[in-house]
């Protein structure tokens, strides 16, 4: 049986402590997706707004939907693509747009990314969704998004190996400590 603890449901003031608790890492989340400042602000107050206003979630599910929002916002917002013959695969990003973490290696690896292998790095390898769901939430079938996968894999390797920065360290570092995801 389901305890009456475990059934209840996140309010207003659970997200709102969330988004407060979790800023830095939400908002890297909007970041990283975005590649661009005034667009992860908005994806970041949209959801917020989603959050709270939105379905109704347990209370233990709240920050996994938070971060989901924030997923759906942007994508919303960029509405990434896979790559094919009428879309190019590099998509430029403003170049003068600096991240909220400067000093972090890995972030101008993962913001030089074509938008599309952005949001598939980000999803499947940082927020750990499965192919399916991100076929599901980017449009797309599932071996676009591991062909994504791929080519972000590709390019991030070649970014840190540019910079010296020692091979397979990126993923196990990232994951835990960038978006604030257990290991």
């Amino acid at each position: 049986m389901v305890s009456v603890k475990s059934a209840e449901y996140a309010s207003s003031s659970d997200f709102c402590r969330i988004f407060d608790q979790q800023m830095d890492s939400l908002y890297l989340l909007s970041f990283l997706l975005t590649a661009d400042r005034e667009k992860a602000e908005q994806c970041f107050v949209s959801g917020l707004e989603d959050s709270v206003s939105g379905n109704r979630v347990f209370k233990e599910w709240a920050p996994a939907w938070a971060r989901r929002m924030i997923i759906k916002n942007a994508l919303r917002v960029m509405d990434p693509q896979p790559a094919g013959p009428d879309r190019p695969t590099i998509q430029p990003i403003d170049r003068n747009d600096k991240s909220p973490q400067p000093e972090r290696s890995e972030i101008p690896a993962i913001l030089a990314l074509p938008s599309f292998e952005r949001f598939v790095y980000v999803m499947s390898v940082l927020e750990r969704y499965s192919d399916q769901d991100c076929s599901l939430l980017l449009g797309c079938r599932r071996r676009d998004v591991m062909a994504g996968r791929v080519r972000a894999l590709a390019r991030f390797a070649r970014f840190a190996e540019a910079r010296g920065i020692p091979a397979g360290s990126g993923r196990r570092r990232m994951v835990p400590s960038l978006l604030g995801v257990g290991a």
